[in-house]
């Protein structure tokens, strides 16, 4: 049977830290706890667990830390916790199951992440399968009958445990000052931490982070081609920013340049607002329906989805058009999803 080592590193976790090791009891081998600056009762309720408590300075990067913490295990896998996290009994048995099964060629193993809408975030479904298991020493195997190559992808199982995330509040605005601390010191944000940070700005950020935002976004729009992601995410974010700092002529010159190339929903939605607010329904309905009929959504699936149908209703309501006001309710329904694990 695999060991295994919980490496976690926290910070003033005393909430839910107990209840996160609780359900972890009888899975791993070793414990291994790493408080990154602590000032109040996380370390002592750690101390309760485990004897392997270390402190670690904290550098201003998760990789740091979660890296210190790996460089501590010993057992064969390494399963990454966070402290806002629980698995309940029934995925409890079956990590038990999968421990007794787990074949050692297996590098990464992915679990089901759930509870992830219950809170403002930048994900669209509400589970995702993420790697939360890892083989501590990778071995290094070569393939092939001829032109023989090491296997440089690591071994994935998708498995069926479904990891609960009961988080105390949101993280968006800590980590919207993490990057805008990155610009500030010039350091590059590369492509997947890009396309984080402008999630991170359209699920949460207020209009001070769009200003702080600004030349960040303006040099994406002057980098990318038009058709790109990057360029039609950051146009919507510039956007958002106009209209709500009331400046007509950027909401204009933004708008006209993600309508002239490739439209996002994310776009629509903001001049379909702007046009709505100023009681121009019929214009407001127009990129509404671009919204969700015409475009795709680059940072929120409810961009494309109930958003601009909800905005169509409450304009269409406004100009007394109640079956066309109820249609667009009735496409509002909810459509009953597969649990993970289950057979699509």
């Amino acid at each position: 049977m695999a060991t295994i080592s919980v490496c976690m590193i926290v910070k003033n976790e005393e909430a839910v830290l107990a209840r996160c090791l609780d359900s972890l009891q009888g899975l791993y081998e070793e414990l291994i706890i790493v408080d990154t600056g602590s000032v109040d009762r996380t370390k002592d309720i750690a101390g309760r667990y485990t004897n392997k408590v270390f402190d670690f300075s904290w550098t201003g990067s998760f990789s740091d830390a979660r890296n210190f913490s790996f460089s501590k295990a010993r057992c064969d896998y390494i399963y990454a916790a966070d402290a806002d996290e629980v698995i309940d009994e029934e995925n409890r048995q079956r990590f038990m199951r999968l421990k007794e099964a787990l074949l050692p060629e297996v590098e990464i193993v992915q679990m089901y992440y759930g509870n992830q809408l219950s809170q403002t975030s930048i994900y669209n479904f509400d589970t995702e399968l993420r790697p939360k298991l890892y083989k501590r020493q990778r071995q290094f195997v070569w393939e092939e009958p001829i032109h023989e190559a090491v296997r440089l992808q690591p071994m994935i199982f998708d498995s069926d445990i479904v990891i609960t995330h009961l988080p105390q509040g949101e993280h968006g605005s800590r980590d919207l000052e993490a990057f805008e601390g990155m610009l500030e010191r010039g350091e590059e944000i590369s492509q997947r931490l890009q396309d984080i940070y402008l999630r991170e700005l359209y699920f949460v950020g207020q209009v001070h982070n769009l200003k702080k935002a600004h030349s960040y976004l303006e040099e994406l729009c002057m980098s990318q081609e038009a058709e790109s992601d990057a360029f039609q995410r950051a146009i919507a974010l510039l956007c958002r920013e106009a209209a709500l700092t009331d400046n007509h002529k950027d909401l204009l010159k933004y708008g006209l340049k993600g309508a002239a190339t490739r439209a996002s929903s994310e776009l629509c939605l903001e001049l379909g607002s702007f046009f709505q607010k100023e009681g121009d329904y019929e214009e407001a309905i127009m990129w509404y329906y671009n919204a969700a009929n015409e475009t795709e959504s680059l940072m929120a699936l409810s961009a494309s989805t109930s958003i601009p149908l909800e905005k169509m209703a409450e304009c269409y309501d406004a100009l007394g058009m109640e079956e066309e006001a109820a249609q667009c309710r009735e496409r509002l329904l909810p459509e009953e999803e597969p649990l993970p694990g289950q057979e699509l």
